[in-house]
């Protein structure tokens, strides 16, 4: 019964065919947006993820100050100062390295060429938190670090605009503010970060030469630390809380004057933002489905008037109410099951190009795919019965009056 009423379903289906498919075209805009919404905000959430991973998943940011809210800090804010470096450094056992760091926007002059760019002052240490290698040259060397010579090192974005060859620029200088710097390295090319920020736009100096001719203090705003391989990152920010409390006199009962904050944190943070949105995108594209479902149901309810003479014969020859039911249910099933099917096939496209366009992970979600394909049957079922039960309920002799 079951594969013949299938049969008759396809044939009704070719018999109208442009009907059809204008019904089902609700629900292959519904399929389809549910699916590429879905899988393009797990494809985003996994590219931020990755980018966030590269920034250190096992990296410690340590700053002064409490933030109370986005872009805010608290009323107290101590600097940190070289022997709190020092105290770290020589007392936390459970970090790798940890460099301080501290940063300015200013105009770099080479020759004619002027460019606007992010000075940093760093040691060594930076390039391996960062995991970041010199293309050409070297590091800064102990007695670089310690008197504050005049030395730099490029990041490849300044470089390209300042028109300068990686190749040829070791040894050249350039001018910083109101002094000149000797280039001594070109950093490899790392590509924008997480927030889509050029992390090559970068020049590297000194810690101490940023402290004396640019920052014109000793304060340190941030350290950044590298944990040990296998060492888990809070037991590293506990060490470090313990030792800067001790350093700077707080009381047991006061709250701390400072932050100790990892990539981890900010990477769950994430992850759940981009689980809400997806989620509340999915959802507001699920509601084409209800109006796709709307279509089908009125489409049934036109096919059983324009078939009430043909429900009459059935009956007459001795169908039973119950077979004209799974008759027209199950037309609705494969005219929703079919519309289902083209979703899908256009969601996985969408996501390929919407991936292709925006460069996040590529992500195929197999049971968001079945979910949807299962929904846009029950779709099927839902906003079908009534149709089928209007033509199961039809009196013969009537349908068989109708003209």
């Amino acid at each position: 019964m079951f594969r013949n009423a299938f049969l008759q379903a396809l044939r009704e289906i070719r018999r109208n065919l442009m009907r059809s498919l204008l019904t089902a075209v609700g629900i292959v805009i519904g399929i389809a947006s549910v699916i590429a919404m879905v899988n393009i905000g797990k494809g985003a959430s996994q590219s931020i993820t990755q980018s966030v991973e590269q920034l250190g998943s096992n990296t410690l940011y340590i700053t002064p100050g409490q933030r109370r809210g986005p872009g805010t800090r608290g009323v107290i804010e101590k600097p940190f100062k070289e022997k709190d470096l020092e105290t770290i450094r020589s007392s936390v056992y459970a970090l790798d390295v940890i460099s301080p760091v501290e940063s300015a926007y200013m105009t770099v002059v080479y020759k004619e060429q002027n460019y606007r760019t992010s000075v940093r002052g760093v040691e060594n240490e930076y390039l391996q938190v960062q995991n970041w290698n010199l293309l050409e040259g070297r590091a800064f060397d102990k007695n670089e670090l310690r008197t504050g010579q005049n030395v730099c090192i490029l990041g490849q974005s300044v470089i390209s605009n300042l028109s300068l060859d990686p190749k040829s620029i070791i040894g050249k200088k350039i001018r910083l503010k109101n002094f000149s710097c000797e280039v001594i390295g070109v950093l490899e090319v790392k590509g924008a970060n997480t927030f889509g920020a050029d992390q090559d736009d970068v020049v590297l100096v000194p810690f101490s030469l940023f402290q004396r001719r640019i920052g014109g203090s000793d304060n340190i705003h941030l350290m950044m630390a590298e944990v040990k391989e296998n060492v888990p990152l809070e037991l590293a920010k506990t060490q470090i809380e313990r030792v800067l409390r001790e350093r700077r006199n707080i009381e047991k009962e006061d709250e701390d004057n400072f932050q100790v904050r990892s990539m981890t944190a900010l990477l769950d943070t994430i992850s759940q933002v981009t689980t809400v949105l997806t989620v509340m995108l999915g959802a507001v594209a699920a509601i084409s489905l209800i109006v796709g479902g709307i279509g089908i149901m009125n489409i049934m309810l036109v096919s059983v008037t324009e078939r009430t003479r043909e429900i009459g014969i059935r009956m007459a020859v001795g169908a039973m109410a119950k077979d004209i039911l799974v008759q027209f249910l199950i037309e609705s099933i494969v005219l929703s099951g079919l519309g289902g099917i083209v979703g899908i096939a256009a969601g996985m496209l969408i996501t390929l190009g919407v991936a292709e366009w925006l460069d996040i992970a590529l992500v195929i979600d197999p049971s968001i795919t079945m979910i949807a394909l299962v929904f846009s049957m029950l779709i099927g079922i839902l906003f079908g019965i009534i149709p089928a039960r209007k033509a199961a309920n039809m009196n013969p002799i009537d349908a068989l009056r109708y003209e």
